[in-house]
């Protein structure tokens, strides 16, 4: 059984979670929650979103992401309810697989909106309350699916290199205020919506044993990554990307 580290520094502090409903999102929301945070949760989910925030007492609000003025209305509901937000997680987005010669205009802005634009208006939107702190924490989630090369992911894969670049751009510029600003790459991790969408046993079953470590890649994996970067033991990390693939080949 592993056992997973606990943050002192978390404790009471105000954390917004994007797509923190299900799968890696509603994993994030619960270690939060067991760091005995304040957590909100932003998710287009409701009937997720409200069991989760029942179950972990933690503030739920509907929103969808790629509408930003609902964003930034959705930002400033949460610190009302729970305080400036200190950390920032922008988890939410949607893989969705499109074939090269087929796809539109449409698509490619929509995917975008989905896996990209709305990180930076939210990390836009807690700007002030942590530059007037002096301090804050912003985890944007990429992933190693723009490393490998996905041919009918495009749209997303080119979003999430894009937040790299994002990060290393804000963490140069926030650093004066104190805010870090970092990225997590997750590699494949088999969520219920992976399996029931676009994996099979065998796909997962290779995924694994393409990896270094031989064993399934969980949700947990990530949380614990975003924690870390959230957490004062991590002061002097930014612009960065943390890539958890468990040694993907």
């Amino acid at each position: 059984m592993t056992s997973r580290a606990n943050y002192p520094s978390l404790e009471g502090r105000a954390v917004l979670v994007t797509g923190g409903a299900s799968g890696i999102g509603a994993a994030i929301t619960r270690a939060f929650a067991r760091n005995k945070a304040r957590v909100a949760l932003l998710d287009i989910d409701r009937t997720s979103g409200e069991a989760l925030a029942q179950e972990l007492g933690a503030l739920f609000l509907p929103c969808d992401l790629t509408d930003i003025p609902a964003l930034r209305t959705a930002v400033a509901e949460a610190e009302r309810q729970i305080g400036p937000i200190r950390a920032l997680v922008n988890n939410a987005a949607n893989d969705q697989r499109h074939r090269i010669e087929d796809l539109t205009p449409e698509e490619w802005d929509a995917s975008q909106d989905v896996n990209l634009r709305h990180q930076f208006f939210a990390i836009q939107a807690v700007l002030p309350g942590m530059r007037d702190a002096g301090c804050g924490a912003v985890v944007n989630l990429s992933s190693v699916a723009w490393m490998f090369g996905s041919p009918d992911m495009v749209p997303y894969t080119a979003a999430k290199a894009a937040i790299v670049g994002m990060t290393r751009s804000l963490g140069a510029g926030l650093g004066s205020m104190g805010i870090r600003v970092n990225a997590v790459a997750p590699g494949g991790v088999m969520t219920e919506r992976q399996m029931r969408l676009w994996h099979t046993p065998e796909s997962r079953a290779d995924t694994i044993r393409r990896q270094a470590l031989k064993s399934d890649l969980l949700e947990d994996d990530i949380a614990d990554a975003v924690l870390f970067l959230c957490a004062d033991d991590s002061r002097m990390i930014t612009k960065q990307c943390l890539i958890v693939d468990a040694g993907l080949l």
